[in-house]
């Protein structure tokens, strides 16, 4: 789940009340939708009307201080509304929106900005009721105008908000106070809660004069900070470099059951550094609280110094059991060379992973098996039961062995073995029109050689790709690493400009209506979506609607494993590796709840500064 003309029957007046007849007029009330103060895409919700405050929060935890987070390259503007430019980090801590998720449920929101929704039975629309408490940081109240303001003009200069949300067909002021959205489809799950994740902007602030004396304009890169209505404001900023914001004392929300506990830190701070390697010398160097690590090299050896000697530093691990991941080298199938499976089963035969793993990841990672792996989504053994049931609706759109042989992954490690999946690679070249001229792999009709440019923005790629490169080398393929700018680097990623790169998809536990934006069609073609590999497949369209349509739990997991089982038998990406736990080091200043909610480690949000820790700290410089 990761963005018309009202029906008559809503938009039925007085004069339709005083014509209806006592009892269809009961009738017809007891067919409204209640309102609801929370809803889950799936099951019932853990928390009842009226709760406290979440269970995983410490409702008497402290306020103050201030904790410093990283971020890396720089930032241009702090209008995250239209996609060019980089928009400062830690933005949306200036923004509500409609509803907030619960960190220990999987998929349910619960009322912030509006304190009521409702939707029919079959999904068709949802209204949102807005908190007459819920203001801006200027004091006004935050209207359904503005929601309906804000949707217009994400959806409107956004492509990505534009695709997210294409299935709401209208955002209108229902009634004073009440906001509705409908949609072009019925039985889609998902709909109203993810127009309930909008974040609201304030149309007062952005019709107006800015700083300058100049009109606003949402259209337009800036760096006044804006008026927001979240828990914290922007304080100060250096451009490109940091930005300081500061706890909204007078927070609107700040009361609410959905807000106890929570946004303890007086300043939250993102300091910007140069690149990845930079990032680790700061953060030795105390520039900078909390870092969640990503190499398996720092890991293992980053970490030997005075502040973990001498116990400043904290190095923890959280299980990550929210989430599911499929990162991979990610082949353009929009150019020919990669357009038969065989050529993309054989670059995977190529990949040794267990050397990798031993020789340079420190024996950290696991192999991906799945688009979502580490999840019960994931697809094992063979199809049986109700994923059968869906996989046989598709039977003449997907390869056979999606029936009769399990995803597997080629197995490294050794000389012998890398032998063998190279003589592989080389025989399912053949089979698909390739063969060797001077050691050279070449198109068996045109004489083209097979060359892959790799493209990345991270010099650190090196220590992954150059074995890969040695590897493919063998057996006549020339691979190309090319290390451009960041800037360069998303813009061609945009125009769908390359031959290789290394992404990834990080997969909720309720997928959905993200899907299409993954893996869809439509969404190949579409630069500001997230199918980098341009896969157009009919099957994988059928079952990310089964995904979406599911009406129940059983279902959704057995159309998830369906897709995954199709879209690994396709062999579209050459799967890569992760980790299912979270590796996180940080000054010993903070402390939090106990326990953590299940499904996230909640730093810095459910977090406090501890003024003992702090003091311990600086007592053992």
């Amino acid at each position: 789940m990761k963005k018309a003309a009202l029906p008559l029957a809503v938009c039925a007046g007085l004069s339709l009340a005083l014509i209806l007849p006592l009892g269809a007029d009961a009738a017809k009330a007891e067919e409204e939708p209640k309102w609801r103060h929370g809803t889950s895409l799936m099951g019932s919700i853990k928390y009842p009307p009226d709760f406290p405050h979440f269970d995983y929060v410490n409702p008497q935890a402290p306020k103050g201080g201030r904790v410093r987070l990283s971020a890396t390259g720089t930032f241009d503007t702090f209008n995250f509304v239209i996609p060019k430019g980089r928009s400062a980090a830690g933005i949306g801590l200036i923004y509500d929106s409609l509803m907030d998720s619960a960190l220990d449920e999987i998929s349910a929101e619960y009322g912030l900005i509006a304190d009521g929704m409702r939707y029919p039975e079959d999904y068709s629309w949802v209204e949102y009721r807005i908190n007459p408490k819920a203001r801006w940081h200027d004091g006004k109240p935050i209207t359904a105008e503005d929601v309906v303001w804000s949707f217009d003009v994400l959806t409107t200069n956004n492509p990505s908000q534009k695709f997210y949300y294409r299935h709401v067909t209208s955002a209108s002021v229902a009634r004073p106070g009440i906001v509705r959205f409908d949609f072009d489809q019925t039985g889609n799950r998902e709909l109203p809660q993810i127009v309930g994740q909008l974040s609201v902007l304030p149309k007062h602030y952005w019709e107006a004069v800015g700083a300058s004396g100049n009109p606003r304009n949402i259209l337009e890169s800036t760096l006044e900070p804006p008026l927001g209505s979240g828990p914290y404001r922007i304080k100060s900023f250096k451009a490109g470099r940091s930005v300081t914001f500061e706890r909204v004392n007078d927070y609107w929300a700040k009361d609410l059951n959905v807000a106890i506990g929570k946004n303890n830190f007086d300043e939250v701070v993102y300091e910007y550094f140069r690149d990845t390697n930079t990032l680790l010398e700061a953060f030795k160097g105390d520039q900078y609280d909390f870092r969640s690590e990503n190499s398996a090299k720092n890991w293992a050896t980053g970490y030997k110094f005075p502040g973990v000697e001498k116990e400043r530093v904290v190095l923890e691990t959280f299980p990550e059991v929210s989430s599911g991941i499929m990162q991979a080298f990610v082949v353009n199938l929009r150019r020919d060379k990669f357009s038969d499976p065989r050529v993309r089963r054989a670059l995977n035969y190529a990949f040794d992973f267990e050397t990798l793993n031993r020789t340079i990841f420190f024996g950290q990672y696991k192999r991906i098996y799945s688009y979502f792996a580490g999840t019960e989504l994931a697809s094992k053994g063979l199809p049986e039961g109700l994923e059968l049931e869906i996989l046989e609706t598709v039977r003449d759109k997907v390869p056979e062995e999606v029936f009769t042989t399990p995803f597997t992954n080629p197995i490294g490690g050794d000389t012998n073995k890398l032998r063998d999946n190279l003589r592989n690679a080389v025989a399912l070249l053949k089979e698909a029109g390739w063969e060797f001229r001077n050691r050279k792999l070449v198109n068996s009709e045109t004489g083209e050689p097979f060359v892959i440019e790799y493209l990345a923005a991270d010099p650190n790629s090196e220590r992954i790709v150059l074995p890969y490169r040695s590897n493919l080398e063998r057996i006549g393929i020339t691979l190309n690493l090319r290390i451009v700018d960041t800037s360069q680097y998303i813009n061609r990623l945009r125009a769908f400009d390359f031959d290789m790169i290394t992404t990834g998809w990080g997969q909720s536990l309720s997928p959905g209506n993200e899907q299409l934006f993954y893996f869809g069609t439509e969404a190949a073609e579409n630069n500001s979506s997230r199918n980098y590999p341009g896969i157009k497949d009919p099957a994988v369209d059928a079952l990310i609607q089964r995904v979406i349509f599911a009406k129940d739990r059983e279902e959704l997991v057995a159309a998830t494993k369906a897709l995954d089982r199709v879209l690994l038998a396709n062999h579209f990406v050459i799967p890569q590796f992760y980790i299912d736990y979270s590796r996180t080091a940080r000054w010993d200043r903070f402390s939090h709840p106990e326990p953590l909610p299940t499904y996230s480690y909640g730093f810095p949000t459910i977090w406090w500064w501890d003024e003992e820790k702090a003091a311990a700290v600086e007592a053992r410089k």
